[in-house]
């Protein structure tokens, strides 16, 4: 192992690291808006939305991320909309981890009781007050551990974001094999990456349902 040459690369790795946790940032983010409205709408029977929701996550689910950005970047660029390799990448994963994000919302709203709901309006309170007070809360006891578990599947789907000129930690590793030849010193520097972005990631979020279930016993 060539210490010299791992400690030179270093700031390539870094770079890449700072590039997916901004993808990750935005992606996240993004996932939860579109899972909880699609979630939503089909938990309040809404029949329009219902109807897209359903489109939605069926094609989400059931299409790879490599291909959703093989069209999202070369594939529209060929009918004159051209998109560049950030946006496109967070399109992409946002586009899969929103439907995702939907069914894991759907567990938790479904978790919560008809009597609860029918209780909540008859002393009055709004579908807002309901959502707010009554449902959410539980719903998202119940659908953290399948959120994080999204989150998580986020993050190691960048890997393949290299595929639209991205210098993920992928891409990193791949010219500095096809430069140097230092295939051991690369993939070493790339496993150390990700377990650097996944380990604190799942000792958080282990940390938050384990909060939120002495909160619920503790109670």
């Amino acid at each position: 192992m060539d210490a010299d040459f791992m400690l030179k690369s270093l700031p390539l790795y870094i770079e890449a690291i700072g590039l997916i946790l901004r993808l990750c940032l935005f992606s996240v983010f993004f996932s939860l808006v579109i899972g909880f409205v699609c979630a939503l709408g089909r938990y309040y029977n809404v029949a329009v939305l219902q109807r897209i929701a359903g489109v939605y996550i069926e094609l989400s689910r059931n299409t790879p991320l490599l291909i959703q950005l093989f069209f999202l970047y070369f594939g529209l660029s060929q009918m004159g909309i051209k998109i560049a390799s950030f946006p496109c990448a967070v399109i992409g994963l946002s586009f899969l981890g929103g439907g995702y994000m939907a069914e894991a919302f759907r567990g938790g709203f479904m978790a919560v009781g008809k009597g609860q709901i029918e209780a909540g309006l008859s002393i009055g309170l709004t579908r807002y007050q309901l959502i707010r007070y009554i449902v959410l809360p539980q719903a998202l006891e119940v659908a953290i551990p399948a959120l994080g578990a999204n989150i998580i599947f986020l993050l190691k789907e960048t890997s393949v974001v290299s595929i639209i000129a991205l210098a993920d930690l992928v891409a990193v590793a791949k010219d500095l094999i096809g430069m140097y030849y230092k295939t051991a010193e690369s993939l070493t520097m790339l496993v150390a990456g990700y377990i650097l972005l996944l380990l604190p990631l799942v000792v958080l979020l282990h940390l938050i349902e384990k909060r939120l279930r002495y909160a619920e016993f503790g109670n």
